[in-house]
């Protein structure tokens, strides 16, 4: 990252995204919800039931994943704010611009993170 205002740009750009992926997978679950209620049958008994199952706790999974994203793009944001960004949470040198930009969320630096996390 060479400035703050790019890394807020990438930041609020990969929060929308996931707001978007969000939205979409919320459509999604509630699209299979539906059609299992309106489809009155039981999983145990239905040749799709699994099928439907495995759809259904597929995307509640990417919906966890995608709700953690946000919170931890959310903060970033907030260590951007703090000034903190880009400082590895744990040795307090700074996260190398490159993982910064494959990982703008990042709270460590390669060197941390490969000891494993807190």
């Amino acid at each position: 990252m060479t400035s703050d205002g790019n890394a807020r740009r990438l930041l609020e750009a990969e929060r929308q995204a996931c707001l978007d992926r969000l939205g979409a997978l919320e459509r999604d679950h509630a699209g299979i919800v539906d059609a299992v209620r309106s489809a009155n049958s039981d999983d145990e008994h239905d040749p799709e039931g699994a099928t439907v199952a495995y759809e259904r706790e597929h995307v509640a999974a990417l919906l966890d994943q995608t709700r953690d994203q946000v919170s931890r793009v959310d903060a970033a944001l907030r260590r951007l704010d703090e000034g903190t960004y880009g400082r590895c949470e744990r040795c307090g040198r700074a996260i190398a611009p490159g993982r910064l930009q494959a990982r703008p969320t990042a709270t460590m630096c390669i060197a941390c993170a490969t000891l494993g996390g807190p």
